[in-house]
């Protein structure tokens, strides 16, 4: 097993995406070198991960012969925002045609599935100038906060490989922590993108809902709350990502305001003096003392920042009735997304087609009237102007991403006690899927044996532009960039 040390470390070799695409640009590396070498660092690291469980290697080396050949002739494509920088992609929504697509489950597995349909994030992706070279691992349609699916086996975390990396995001969240990529696709339907950028101290942003578009083959995942992102070391590489992906498509059934510039400008901007609610408590449920600090110490931060910092929560944040209309939600999604699995496999799935919860979670949506599906979601519409109107005389809430650093391997997977600890464990993430504003989880604190614990910054509808400027401001006062796990694609630690 390999235990992390919490004490920063150089990872001067290995270099971010926005400086990647800069090395790339100035011809100073070629895009099948960079490829090249996140191949070798895959190689060397995967095995101990299993961050990455299918390999895209002839088509990622396709990719980067056009883009030196683009950039050699001086055409556009060369200088795409991100061109030449190797990327991954989770195997869940983002998908392209004619590649597997499989969603951690193991009959689409060994069926071979192939994506049938080229969605619109893997086409902005593409025009970034990113080489997808691989699909990361993913829990069973995504559906809970510990990459471990049956299908392919658990993802270990870098900081410590007894330890879960999260979900439903956990494979590209071990590729980037790692050192592996410096950036890969994520997704986050109750924090998937935040729970996992917690565990393997990342930032992760979760963008507002209708910042990215679905299609063409849907349009607002499990009722809007769900949406694409990525998780990256560095602020301003998820910033940059977003300026390529925030982009309307016809036939999207609504779309999130245009930001006043560029997302990536703002990482840079003085965000003000922003008032700032702090929770550090949760009427559902006790919160560890190691998360609980890592609020605490993020507050004071903020009050040297500059911020004005008070203990204040909205108060139907922990509404007795949230998890049971979200959950009503969620399963009805997710039966109807099973169709079309099944339409990809040619008959109807069963029980032994599935994990034991993804068919509960199935039996849940069965079993749920019209009226009663649309009632929850007039009820989380609801729920959601009681949360809004905090954002009267608040600027940002801030809180902890989880309950918990992150679980053992397994614990989450038991039987008999996994359920609950879900239900312990996620207390702070799904009430911005509902309520679609943007949150992120920042890498601010590490527990005494080296875990990760992410702090989360919500903020109002659309708001992406503010929490990048104080991701930014954070980043500048309080560095991560230093900190690498054992797991690492750099040199050893010194």
């Amino acid at each position: 097993m390999t235990a992390a040390s919490s004490q920063p470390t150089s990872h001067s070799d290995v270099a971010d995406g926005v400086t990647t695409a800069e090395m790339f640009a100035s011809g100073a590396a070629s895009a099948v070198e960079l490829l090249d070498a996140a191949l070798a660092r895959a190689e060397r690291l995967n095995p101990e991960l299993n961050a990455i469980i299918c390999r895209l290697d002839n088509s990622a080396r396709q990719t980067a012969e056009q883009l030196d050949a683009a950039r050699g002739a001086g055409a556009g494509t060369g200088t795409a925002p991100l061109a030449g920088v190797p990327f991954l992609t989770k195997d869940l929504t983002c998908a392209t045609e004619g590649q597997p697509y499989h969603a951690g489950n193991a009959a689409l597995k060994a069926a071979g599935n192939l994506a049938t349909t080229t969605t619109h994030l893997a086409t902005m992706f593409a025009e970034l100038g990113l080489v997808n070279f691989g699909r990361t691992n993913t829990p069973e349609f995504g559906l809970t906060i510990t990459t471990e699916p049956l299908a392919y086996g658990p993802t270990a975390n870098p900081w410590n490989t007894g330890h879960s990396t999260g979900g439903s995001s956990g494979g590209s969240a071990a590729a980037v922590a790692a050192g592996i990529v410096p950036v890969a696709h994520a997704n986050d339907g109750g924090g998937s993108i935040r729970v996992p950028a917690s565990n393997c101290g990342l930032f992760g942003l979760k963008p507002n809902r209708g910042r990215v578009s679905l299609g063409p083959d849907s349009g607002d995942g499990w009722a809007g709350f769900s949406v694409d992102g990525v998780v990256s070391r560095s602020v301003r590489d998820s910033a940059r990502v977003l300026d390529g992906i925030a982009i309307p498509w016809p036939g999207d059934p609504y779309w999130a305001p245009p930001p006043s510039g560029t997302f990536e400008s703002a990482v840079g901007r003085d965000p003000g003096a922003l008032r700032i609610g702090v929770c550090m408590h949760s009427d559902w449920g006790p919160v560890d003392p190691e998360c609980a600090l890592a609020v605490d110490n993020a507050g004071r931060m903020l009050e040297g920042l500059g911020h004005h910092v008070e203990h204040s929560v909205p108060d139907a944040l922990f509404d007795e009735n949230f998890f049971d209309n979200f959950r009503t939600i969620v399963a009805v999604c997710n039966l109807v997304g099973l169709g079309a699995f099944e339409a990809a496999l040619g008959r109807p799935m069963s029980r032994a087609d599935t994990e034991g919860d993804t068919w509960a979670l199935m039996q849940i949506g069965r079993e749920v009237t019209g009226s009663q599906y649309v009632a929850a979601v007039e009820w989380c519409h609801a729920w959601t102007r009681r949360v809004a109107a905090w954002w009267s005389s608040h600027d940002v809430l801030v809180s902890p991403v989880m309950t918990e650093p992150s679980p053992r391997l397994g614990e989450l997977r038991n039987p008999e006690t996994g359920r609950g600890r879900l239900n312990d464990l996620l207390q702070f993430t799904p009430q911005w899927n509902v309520g679609g504003q943007p949150a992120m989880s920042v890498p601010l604190h590490w527990t005494p044996d080296g875990l990760p614990v992410g702090v989360q910054f919500v903020g109002p509808h659309a708001s992406e532009e503010m929490l990048l400027s104080l991701a930014g401001q954070i980043e500048r006062a309080e560095p991560w960039s230093g900190r690498v796990p054992p797991v690492w694609a750099g040199a050893s630690p010194s």
